[in-house]
Parts: structure tokens; sequence; C-alpha cells
């Protein structure tokens, strides 16, 4: 099952980072494309926030005691390497006390064909808290359950939520397929088609080479 959260259903703020994003008029300056995706993170986190559990606590100001909410959820970050840096620091800003964990995953190419590999995963334990598995690009969707698959071995979290700047139709629909858990998804834009490269259309390019330059390597 999964529940989606679509952010671009009504005109936000998140419209103007997304404008810039996609315009290869500005795209190509690495840190505002950077600081926009973290700006998203951003957005998305606070959104996220809301879902969670708090515990009203008592606080002592310099005038008078006060009972105020703070977050009881144990919150543990994941990131997809190495586009999903930036996300993952626009939403580790709305929860700065949270975890972190590094997937590596990439696609391996035979031909025209490819499969995601998963080669590396740095993961502290995700039994009782609330994972938020995130990546810039939602394409096929194999990223995210393929990172998944490879988390399960760390503990059975309380929640999974998936955070992505855009999404496919065809990513979101392949997730619904093959997601064995519940997960909640975090997106600001939900494209309509892939190419047939695999990438999302109109979508923005590819996010890793646009945040961090291109890599020699497929």
């Amino acid at each position: 099952m999964i529940n989606i959260h679509n952010l671009s259903e009504a005109p936000t703020a998140l419209d103007n980072y997304m404008f810039e994003l996609r315009n290869i008029e500005v795209q190509n300056d690495r840190e505002k494309f950077r600081n926009n995706i973290q700006k998203i993170g951003r957005a998305i986190g606070y959104e996220i926030s809301k879902t969670l559990k708090y515990k009203n606590t008592m606080v002592q100001t310099p005038l008078k005691a006060h009972r105020q909410n703070v977050l009881e959820d144990e919150v543990v970050v994941v990131t997809i390497l190495r586009a999903g840096l930036p996300l993952h620091q626009g939403i580790l800003d709305v929860f700065p006390q949270a975890d972190n964990g590094f997937i590596s995953a990439y696609r391996k190419h035979d031909g025209d064909k490819f499969e995601i590999e998963v080669e590396y995963v740095a993961c502290p334990s995700l039994e009782g808290k609330v994972v938020i598995l995130n990546d810039p690009m939602l394409a096929t969707g194999r990223s995210f359950i393929n990172a998944w698959k490879a988390l399960v071995q760390y503990g059975k979290p309380k929640r999974v939520i998936l955070a992505a700047v855009i999404g496919s139709e065809e990513g979101v629909e392949y997730i619904k397929a093959e997601a064995e858990d519940s997960f909640d998804l975090w997106v600001a834009a939900i494209d309509p088609t892939l190419d047939d490269h695999k990438y999302i259309v109109p979508g923005l390019g590819d996010a890793g080479d646009l945040a961090f330059g291109t890599k020699e390597q497929g």
C-alpha cells in the first residue's frame, strides 16, 4: 500500500524552485540547482513533520514555565547517493537530530537494458524508527524498491516514508505494485512519462550531473 502526497496539486512557493530546476537557462548553475533541491527537501520535511508523533513537555523560559510540543518519533534520514545529497540535507535541516543512512545505487547497463545495482549501505538500526528514504528522481521506481530491500536487515521501522522531487506516473505505479510494506510517498511533482532511456519527461535531466558535474562512467 502506498499513500501519495503530491505537493504540486496546489500552487505554492515550491513552484518557483521547480521552475528554476527545470529551466535549462538556470539549472547549469550547480550551486543554485543544489540549493533549490535543498529548499524542496525542507518543504517536504516540514510537511512530513505534521504527520509525526509529539509529546507535550515542560520548558522553562526566562520568564515562566511553558508546555511545548517536541518530536517524540525517532527519525532516520536515508539517501541514495550521489544525487540524493542536496535533498537529504534539506530534510535533515528539518530533523537535525535524526540519524543518517546512505546507499550507493546506480544503473548497471547491459546494452539498452539496465538493472539498479546496490553496492554500499551504511545504516543505523531502523527498529521502531520513522525512516525517510529520499532520492530526487523517482523514474522507474526500482531504485527506491531495491534500496528498501537492502535496508530491511536493519530492523522493522515504525513507518517508511519515501521522498522525491519529481516522480513519474510509471514509477509511482511500480512502487504500488512492488511494495510489500506500507509506504507514504511525498513528492513535489509527478510527470507523465519516461523516455526510451527511462528518464522522466519533462523532468529536469540528470539530477546527479546537474548537482555535482558529469561523470565518466555510465
